[in-house]
This record gives C-alpha cells, structure tokens and sequence, in this order.
C-alpha cells in the first residue's frame, strides 16, 4: 500500500523554488527571480507588533480575525472599491495563499473546473488538481494578455465552477481595465460564474486600477499585506466576499489554520498610518528603468503593475532554453513555463537594488544577441 495519499501526485515541487535553491548553490549571482518587496516592514508596524508581544497578544485570536482588524480593512475596501462589505462578509486569512487554498479547498469537488487565464500565478493550477478539480487554461497571449469575453463564455460548461482572475498580475503585470472587466462581468452574470479575484500586488498599479468587485457582485476578493509592507513572512491576507463562502471558509480555516497569526494581525492595525506612496514611486522607476534597457531587446508584456517583466525569449530559443543560458552566466530569472502551458518566456523581478537590476538587464541584452 502506498502510505501517501493519490492527491500528492497531482502536483509537483514549484519550479521557483528549484531556482530559489540552486541560487544559494552559486556565488554571489545576479538575482532577478524572487518575487519580493525588497523594503523592510514599516517601523510602525514594527513597533505594533513589539507591542502586541509585550502586551501579552500572543494567543489565538478569532478563527475570522481580529474585529478590530475586520472593521479596518472593511473600511479601506469601502476606501478602494466603494463596496461595503458586511462582517459576515469578511475573513481575515493567513496570507492570500491562505485564502486561496481555504477558497478552492471550500469551493472545489472531484470533477469540477476552474477556469484560469494563462499566464498564472503558479499555486493556481496545481491547488485546483489538489482538490480533485481540473484547471480549464484560457489563453491570452494573442490578446495582449487581455482577457476576450467571447472566449471566456466558450470554456464555461456545467462544471466550471470559478474563473480565477489575478491582476495586476503576477507573472506578466498585466492590468485588466474597467471596460475589459464589465465585459468579463457579463459573461460570468449570464452564467452565475462566481469571479475569484487575486489583487494582491493591487497597490502596484502603477496608473490605478479598478477591482472585480466594483463591476460585478459576485465576487470573491483575496487582497493582503504582504507585497505593500514588506510582510512577505508574516502571513496576512483577508478574503471579502459572498457571505455563505466566507462562511464555509471560516469553517475550514478553524480546522486547518486556526486563525491568522496573532501578533501580525495586532501589527497590521497599524498599516493604515504608513505611506506607502515612496515604496510604490520607488518600484515604478524600477520598471521604468528596466524597460527602457530590455524594450530594444525582448517583447514584454504591458508592465501596468506588480514587480514583474513577462520577457519572450530571442527568436529560436524556448524559456527554459534561454534561461538555462542566463544562469549558465550567473543571473537568475524564472522559465514561463513554471506560469503557463507555454514554453516561450522568461519572468523579471525588479525587486532589487538599480544598480544589480542595470547589470541583470545588460547581461540579458547581450545574451540575446549573442
């Protein structure tokens, strides 16, 4: 008998992390491939959560967060979307992975499918085939990365049971725009589609954005802390959305995870003081530079967001071929097939300091010529 369960084979290690790995296997390399902030948490929250420890807030707290917290980030949606959402509405995750994997894990059964717009985050498609359901690619690389309704509406039959967006996007930093996410409203409404929207990277668009939420009510928002503060490790996310999800959420959360971190959600209190707008300016020059040095050389993908340059490999190489050359030559980025059925790009992170990121891009331009 084999002692592991049959859903462990439906997924495989993720190809970030065997780069991550044989970056600490080479000396001193030129590091574009781990996705990031590069900035340290914001001293107020430092202190808040000094103060939450020295306090004594170290132990479980509410399976649905902090109501404290709760009413915060309810307000800041009310802020960001103009949606008001109700407390039955709102759960407060361990980071948006988190809150993935409690939305598919509630959501998804043997047979159903999820509809997910390739290029993907990479968590997608294997939590999908985790939980017994089967990833339905749509394809958006002849639609500049723009998602087209009609084809949207083909994929849809009686077993999709979610499309699951993420923008801006996370490997090609695309931003769906408001007309484009009405359109993507009216397909899923014909078809009582339940919307799954990763906004994660929301703060870095760079010319704003407009979320799921606002242009259709049937959304189920994952949106967090981690990218904007620095609090990659600290693990906080919050789900908003249709209250009897959020409710079947919570319920797994209290089997699985308990709660969220106790002394991150007492922190985060204090993220509505910090000014992010520096951090955000700061990353928006960093894709400005990077594009100005790789655009003569690579076809990118529209950077409206993220920290993330969806790079196609020079003509007659694949990603992976292309990236095994940069690597050979100590710079590390990330095969797009890691983020897609395709094997024809290569994934940036500029989430370093100007002067590594000028000796990453250079390096990459004479790579493709040579």
């Amino acid at each position: 008998m084999n002692r592991l369960a049959s859903r462990t084979s439906r997924i495989d290690s993720s190809g970030i992390r065997r780069v991550f790995d044989l970056a600490r296997s080479l000396k001193d390399p030129i590091n574009l491939s781990i996705g990031q902030p590069d900035f340290d948490v914001p001293q107020e929250v430092k202190t808040a959560a000094h103060e939450a420890i020295d306090s004594g807030h170290n132990i479980y707290t509410p399976t649905q967060g902090l109501a404290a917290l709760r009413e915060n980030l309810i307000a800041g949606e009310k802020q960001f979307t103009g949606r008001e959402w109700k407390e039955n509405e709102m759960l407060v995750t361990s980071g948006v992975s988190g809150g993935l994997f409690l939305t598919l894990l509630a959501l998804v059964e043997e047979g159903d499918e999820v509809i997910i717009p390739d290029p993907y985050f990479v968590m997608y498609k294997h939590l999908v085939r985790l939980f017994g359901g089967t990833p339905v690619y749509l394809d958006t690389y002849d639609t500049d990365f723009g998602i087209d309704p009609d084809r949207l509406a083909s994929l849809i039959t009686p077993k999709t049971k979610a499309l699951l967006l993420n923008f801006p996007n996370n490997p090609t930093g695309r931003v769906i725009p408001r007309t484009a996410l009405e359109d993507i409203a009216a397909v899923c409404r014909k078809h009582g589609l339940l919307v799954i929207s990763d906004e994660i990277y929301r703060q870095f668009a760079y010319d704003g954005m407009t979320s799921m939420a606002e242009v259709y009510e049937d959304t189920l928002l994952l949106a967090g802390h981690s990218k904007s503060y620095g609090m990659t490790g600290w693990r906080l996310g919050y789900a908003c959305g249709p209250a009897d999800v959020i409710s079947a959420m919570t319920m797994v959360q209290q089997y699985s995870f308990v709660c969220a971190p106790s002394v991150t959600q007492y922190a985060a209190l204090a993220c509505p003081q910090v000014d992010l707008s520096k951090n955000i300016s700061d990353y928006r020059a960093k894709r400005d530079l990077m594009t100005g040095i790789l655009g003569s050389h690579f076809r990118l993908a529209p950077p409206d967001g993220a920290f993330y340059l969806w790079a196609e490999a020079p003509e007659g190489e694949s990603g992976t071929s292309f990236v095994e050359k940069a690597i050979a030559n100590n710079l590390l980025v990330i095969p797009g097939a890691v983020f897609s059925e395709r094997d024809t790009h290569f994934r940036i992170c500029y989430t370093v300091p100007d002067d590594t990121l000028r000796k990453g891009a250079e390096l990459l331009c004479k790579l493709a010529a040579s």
